[in-house]
């Protein structure tokens, strides 16, 4: 039946069609006929026949056809066709061809695939009628559409999800949460698939939507975000205006309660307890208490006071910041003895208040806290706490200054023994009792030296040493007029010979080591000695200064240059002390108007200034004498080495030490080593063989008979040097053989002179004859440097001659 209709409204289109077209046409014949008439117009077909157009209107094609058939779409037609099947009919443009196909002999245009109007809402094509025979074109070419019709097979959808609102607790009704919005693909111009209305599904106990906006707004003014925080609704959109038949489509919605602040601090317990020792120290934490909020964030936001005064005096509360926590802190020592235990009552409140919620209660809450102070062995306290003592300078070795008191602060009241830290008065000028605590002095006091001490005082638990405390003590010395006053500096003055009585010469003042009570008084007087002085005079200006004024005409001093005044001050005790002091007065030569020029006796001389000859004359004499000076001093310096080298030439004083350490035993060249073995060979020595000079024996003369030829030593018998020589083989055996010891740590003995020597032996320690067979007349031969030896030689000999005799 539906493609019967749909086959009818087609022939009523294309004769409507038809109908239209003719009129244009004759409309178009009636205006511009005499136009299609020109020669040349393409309108103008074969023959003079005139073209009539085509004949079609606008096509529909209903989208998402299931039909197994091609559908129909519209017939294309010219007016010109007779239904021969001369003219062949073509289309072209968007679909020609795939999704549109025409038939060449009627016209017909079938859909061949299943079109939708969300995808593609039409399609362009061209129309083209040709002569079967010549392919000419009958009709100029015609452009139509072929528009897709809409069906409601869109839902509605949201594109924006997923949506998440928030909505502060306890809303009055009808706030405003969020807004959603679907959209619906179908055509909005044709009737309602496109209209679409919203509707809540779930959570509609608590929230609602406006049906043509979206907009969630709260059903309730209950919502609790301590009870729930988080709400899932439930959106619908439907389209075709929500009728019967309608798309729907849905989305979930989050809505987040926020928090206010409707909910007070609580403490969870309304009383806490805290124990702490009595010594813990100022600042020390005692403990934390918090009060609970069920609020979130800033609402939590809290601060803690002490609320009672005894808490407000000895403890303090302060609020950690990261953990919201009261910190009970000691604000002032404890003492168990005192008070065993102490209350606290602590309060917590928001720092942020909603004035909305102050009808809700007081936004505050309370706690006690318990703090019982435990006991510890203290260490005794001084009472009272002065640190003040004074005492006379000259107050006896072992004088009381004062006492200090110490009591141990513990119930069980143990004994205190007192002492003194050594290292404030290491030079022990006090002493303390140690039970009673009677600081006395320990040496002689003098204020002048120290006028403050400061010590330090122990206080200690008899059985408990270590229970210590300190105190400073603070000593005055307070002052005793032992010091006499003296003059400031060593006066001296100056007067002019011209000087007029009562004229000014010095002003006097004196100082004094002592500190009165009540100041200074001084009073000055000429000493009994210059009772008799005529020439100055002391006056006393009465503020501890005195003026010393001349008291005659004119002074001479060549007659007296220096004058000596001795000054008597004393001071005001008591006891009154005093002493003598010397102004020294210079005469001196003035000029007109009162200025000093000399206050020597000879000023009178005038010294000539020497000129710059004189001085470089000066110089030269000084010049010459340091020149004689040197050369003096050279030449006993020749002299005396002149005299030293005479001296040297005396064998007797030629001493030559020598410290070569030799080569080792590797060294052999540089002495013959055949006269040491042979030295202390005595079997090859003969006896008879006389002493001879130095010009006996030649070279070839062998160390034998050498060692005969010079003053021998007689051997005795008894003698025997095998010790020695297996001592000196053993020690170089063991040298030899210790491999440690360097190559030049030998052991060698030399007791020989050698063979070159033009002189002979002076030894006589190998001679062989007695002292009474010696010849020691060739020493005489030998020259002036063994004159002195050949007498000493010559005079032994003369003596053993008469001995003899």
């Amino acid at each position: 039946m539906a493609k019967g209709l749909q086959g009818f409204s087609w022939t009523m289109l294309l004769l409507f069609c038809t109908i239209q077209e003719l009129g244009s046409w004759a409309m178009h014949t009636a205006v511009e006929g005499p136009g299609l008439g020109e020669p040349g117009d393409p309108s103008l077909l074969a023959g003079g026949r005139v073209k009539r157009g085509w004949v079609w209107n606008q096509f529909f094609v209903v989208e998402e056809y299931t039909g197994t058939e091609p559908l129909y779409v519209g017939k294309i037609h010219s007016d010109s066709d007779e239904g021969d099947g001369s003219i062949k009919y073509t289309i072209s443009g968007e679909g020609a061809g795939t999704i549109f196909l025409i038939d060449e002999i009627t016209g017909d245009i079938h859909a061949t695939e299943r079109l939708d109007r969300e995808q593609k809402t039409f399609y362009t094509l061209r129309a083209q009628a040709r002569d079967r025979q010549t392919d000419q074109l009958l009709e100029p070419e015609s452009e139509f559409i072929i528009k897709v019709q809409d069906i409601n097979d869109s839902e509605p959808r949201f594109l924006e999800g997923p949506y998440i609102g928030s909505v502060a607790e306890l809303p009055p009704v009808g706030t405003s949460v969020m807004q959603v919005m679907a959209s619906d693909a179908d055509d909005p111009t044709y009737g309602s698939s496109a209209r679409v209305v919203y509707s809540v599904l779930e959570g509609e106990q608590h929230f609602t939507v406006d049906s043509k906006t979206g907009v969630i707004r709260t059903a309730v003014a209950d919502l609790d975000r301590e009870t729930q925080d988080r709400y899932e609704v439930v959106i619908r959109a439907t389209d075709m205006a929500g009728q019967l038949g309608g798309l729907s489509g849905s989305t979930t919605v989050t809505i987040v309660v926020t928090d206010v602040n409707d909910n007070p601090p609580r403490f969870p317990q309304k009383m806490y307890q805290f124990s702490i020792v009595e010594t813990a120290p100022v600042g020390t934490a005692i403990g934390r208490v918090k009060a609970e909020d069920s609020d979130v964030g800033e609402n939590t936001d809290m601060t803690y006071q002490v609320k009672d005064e005894e808490g407000v005096e000895m403890f303090k509360v302060t609020t950690d910041s990261n953990t919201q926590e009261a910190v009970i802190t000691v604000q002032k020592p404890l003492d168990y003895e005192s008070k065993k235990v102490h209350t606290v009552v602590v309060e917590a409140l928001n720092k942020f208040v909603d004035p909305r919620f102050v009808d809700l209660g007081t936004f505050r809450d309370q706690t006690i806290v318990r703090v019982s102070v435990l006991d510890v062995d203290e260490p005794p306290e001084f009472r009272p706490p002065s640190n003040l003592m004074e005492v006379q300078e000259d107050a006896h070795v072992g004088s009381v200054v004062g006492v200090v008191t110490a009591l141990d602060p513990d119930t069980a009241n143990h004994p205190v023994r007192y002492a003194i830290d050594r290292s404030t008065d290491a030079e022990r000028i006090f002493d303390i009792d140690a039970k009673t605590g009677a600081i006395v002095t320990g040496k002689v006091l003098d204020r002048e030296t120290a006028g403050w001490h400061n010590i330090t005082v122990l206080a200690m638990e008899a059985d408990n040493h270590s229970q210590v405390s300190r105190a400073s003590l603070r000593i005055r010395i307070l002052d005793v007029n032992d010091n006499p006053p003296e003059l400031a500096t060593p006066y001296e003055a100056a007067v002019c010979e011209d000087a007029k009585p009562g004229q000014l010469i010095q002003t006097i003042s004196v100082v004094d080591r002592d500190e009165p009570q009540s100041g200074h008084r001084f009073y000055f007087t000429l000493a009994p000695e210059a009772t008799n002085n005529h020439h100055f005079s002391l006056l006393d200006i009465q503020d501890n200064t005195a003026a010393v004024h001349t008291q005659r005409v004119g002074f001479n001093r060549q007659e007296q240059d220096v004058y000596l005044l001795p000054i008597l001050v004393v001071d005001s005790g008591p006891p009154a002390l005093s002493s003598t002091g010397t102004l020294t007065i210079r005469v001196c030569g003035c000029d007109s108007n009162g200025a000093i020029q000399s206050c020597n006796s000879t000023a009178y001389v005038v010294s000539a200034t020497l000129s710059p000859g004189a001085l470089i004359a000066l110089l030269v004499c000084v010049l010459i004498l340091v020149v004689l000076v040197l050369l003096i001093l050279t030449l006993k310096r020749h002299h005396k080495s002149h005299l030293t080298s005479e001296d040297d030439e005396d064998m007797r004083d030629n001493v030559i030490k020598y410290n070569d350490e030799g080569g080792g035993e590797q060294d052999t060249e540089a002495y013959d080593m055949s006269a040491l073995r042979s030295l202390y060979d005595f079997s090859e020595i003969k006896a008879g063989d006389g002493g001879g000079g130095p010009g006996e024996g030649g070279p070839g003369r062998n160390p034998a008979s050498e060692l005969h030829a010079l003053p021998q030593w007689v051997q005795s018998p008894d003698l025997d040097f095998s010790v020695f020589r297996d001592y000196i083989c053993r020690k170089v055996e063991q040298a030899d053989e210790d491999l440690s010891v360097p190559p030049y740590d030998s052991f060698q003995t030399y007791a020989f002179e050698g063979s070159d020597s033009p002189v002979p032996s002076l030894s006589s320690i190998n001679t062989w004859s007695s002292g009474s067979e010696q010849d020691f007349s060739y020493l005489g031969g030998w020259g002036p440097r063994f004159r002195q030896l050949a007498a000493l030689y010559a005079g032994r000999r003369g003596e053993e001659d008469s001995e003899e005799s």
